[in-house]
This record gives C-alpha cells, structure tokens and sequence, in this order.
C-alpha cells in the first residue's frame, strides 16, 4: 500500500503531496506521484507549464515537475504518462486512475477546490477520480498546514504566516 498524489505542479497539488508527505511520515507509507501530460499546447498554457507564446516542450515540463516533486518530497516517486491526444477531463481522470491504481493505494491525496461541493463543474478531473472505490480520498482544499495531533508539518512548505494554520 501508498499514497498517492495526482500532480500537476498547481499550488493545491504541492499541498496535496506536502499533506501526504506529513501523513505519510506519521504511518510510514510511501508516497508515489501521478501526473499525465497531453502532448497538447492547449492544455499545458491551461496548467501553466507554459507562457501563451512558448513552444511546449513536454520532455522540459516532465523535469520541471519532477524538480518540483523532489523539492518538497524528496524520497516521493514519480511517476508521468505521456498521452498525444487531448481528452475531455473524464477520460484524463481514467489515465490518473489507472497510474494510481498500480500502485494499490490506501489514500489518494488529492488538491482540488471542486471536489465534494454540492455543485461540481463537470470539467473538474478530480471529481472522477474521487468517484473511484478502490481507495480512500483524502481531499486538500487549502494549503495551511495540518490540524492533526501527531502529524508533523511539512515546515519547509509553509510561510511563518501559515505555521498555526490560522
């Protein structure tokens, strides 16, 4: 069993990995990073991987997300699929899902301002993924640290400012 964590290099998806990685210490699992890049211009501006006018360079925007992996997780793994195609979010979701699924994990970290509302825009890839049975979902909405006994924050992610969760 892991965590696993969907990355795509957004500030929820850093806290995402940061909450495994504190939970992660706390009950001793391995954290694995799950990221799909659609080798389409579009959607990389859409993640911000790339300025309006840059050429997108995917094997450039996998080492940029793997650097940043590494900054804040250092012994986390990580782990891409490259898809030519661009999808509609469901059938992205189903490439994240499958990626976790490798990994029989008991959490799914997942940062996401969408999931769980009682209204959830049908273009959001993490309220398929949360759909999936298979595993517990653990979903970060903001990025403070943990209010949890007993799990350590991640102190190099948080501002001074955060360091009470306030």
């Amino acid at each position: 069993m892991s965590f696993v964590v969907p990355f795509d290099g957004s500030e929820l998806a850093e806290a995402a990995l940061v909450r495994a990685v504190e939970y992660g210490g706390a009950l001793d699992e391995d954290i694995t990073t799950v990221t799909v890049l659609p080798e389409r211009k579009r959607y990389a501006r859409e993640k911000g991987w790339i300025d309006a006018d840059e050429a997108y360079d995917v094997d450039a925007v996998v080492e940029q997300l793997r650097e940043q992996v590494r900054s804040l997780a250092p012994s986390a793994t990580f782990e891409y699929e490259r898809i030519r195609e661009f999808p509609p979010e469901a059938k992205i979701a189903g490439y994240i899902e499958r990626l976790a699924l490798e990994h029989d994990p008991s959490v799914v970290f997942l940062g996401s301002e969408n999931v769980g509302r009682v209204v959830t825009p049908l273009t959001s890839v993490g309220v398929h993924i949360a759909a999936e049975e298979a595993y517990d979902v653990f979903i970060v909405r903001q990025s403070g640290p943990p209010k949890v006994d007993g799990v350590e924050p991640h102190t190099d992610f948080y501002r001074a400012d955060d360091s009470t969760g306030e």
